[in-house]
């Protein structure tokens, strides 16, 4: 391993990807490095004191950890493209007792300036960054506050700008990877290169660690990732149903649910590309879902909870990467052993 990802703690060459909405708890963080790997939280979708609370809980705890922040690049919806998508769906709302909301979309950035503000009066030891970069002088007053910084990217192009941007790191993420991609152009979706060839093809044109992420989900996908020039793999969906794992029970069921089909990629929930498990909302819907994040996500969000909470899979987001079935249930530290080879 490179001196910079031995700078993250690693004893294994194995990352505990960050799961917004509820999935990457503080017991998945802790028991990530204490199987020897790093675990990320996410703060995605968390209120600033919310995310404060999980740093404190995995500060604890008395391991290494990062944090992933969602970085701002709206795709604003086009206002009757939205509406005309709410008047559709409101039919599956329908079944919950739900309307939806077809007044403005909401556009907003996640609470991106308070979220960075506590990384700063606070640093934990990495902060990386999805669907964007930030600001260069955000970059620099992260690492000026002693946290490495991370930037995902899903092209050798993206990798360029990243390493230009100032990134310490970069993931290197595949379009194999369950939950939206980190891709700097939403409006497409990203090609289907395999994880081996895009690690190849950006580690020819830079030195920067880098950290492959999408579909890893056995001992061999691991160590292909690390031959093809990769300083340690992250792995996400196949920690979905561990102990630790905050993922909701119908998620959990349906990832080891043998009568799922493949996985695909959608917009239907969010407005923006993301892998998840084939079911009927994205089968009626997916061809009509406008491009819009964050607006579509805070369209469905009440009908997803209300599907969760009455354990629906059908209108629910169920992320999944292309290597799904691999998830079991046991200790997210077993798993993360098995995959390092231990």
């Amino acid at each position: 391993m490179s001196a910079l990802t031995t700078d993250l703690d690693l004893k294994v060459p194995v990352i505990a990807a960050p799961m917004a909405g509820g999935a990457s708890t503080p017991a998945l963080v802790a028991a990530a490095s204490r199987a020897g790997g790093l675990g990320f939280l996410a703060a995605g979708y968390k209120t600033p004191q919310a995310l404060s609370d999980q740093i404190d809980a995995v500060r604890a705890e008395g391991v290494s950890f990062g944090v992933n922040v969602f970085a701002p690049n709206p795709v604003p919806v086009d206002v009757d493209a939205y509406r005309a998508y709410t008047r559709a769906i409101q039919v599956e709302a329908d079944r919950y007792g739900i309307t939806l909301a077809d007044g403005e979309p909401v556009e907003d950035d996640d609470y991106f300036e308070d979220k960075i503000d506590l990384l700063l009066a606070s640093p934990v030891p990495v902060v990386s960054f999805t669907f964007g970069f930030p600001a260069p002088g955000v970059i620099k007053a992260l690492r000026a506050a002693g946290s490495l910084v991370v930037l995902t990217v899903t092209s050798e192009a993206e990798a360029l700008l990243a390493v230009d941007a100032g990134a310490d790191l970069l993931v290197v993420q595949s379009s194999a990877a369950g939950g939206h991609s980190g891709t700097l152009t939403p409006l497409q979706v990203p090609a289907e290169t395999p994880i081996t060839e895009l690690i190849a093809q950006i580690r020819h044109r830079t030195s920067v660690p880098l950290l492959a992420a999408g579909g890893l989900a056995t001992s061999a996908d691991v160590a292909a990732a690390l031959r093809a020039g990769a300083d340690a793999a992250v792995v996400g969906t196949v920690l979905l149903r561990t102990e630790e794992s905050g993922a909701s029970a119908p998620h959990k069921a349906a990832l080891a649910d043998t009568s799922r089909g493949n996985t695909v990629v959608t917009r239907a929930f969010t407005g923006r590309p993301a892998r998840a498990l084939r079911n009927e909302f994205i089968d009626r819907y997916d061809a009509q879902a406008p491009i819009g994040y964050p607006a579509i996500h805070h369209l469905t969000n009440p009908m997803r909870k209300a599907a969760v909470a009455q354990a629906d899979p059908e209108r629910m987001h169920l992320w999944a990467g292309t290597g799904y079935r691999h998830a079991t249930e046991e200790p997210a530290g077993v798993v993360l052993s098995r995959l390092a080879n231990l």
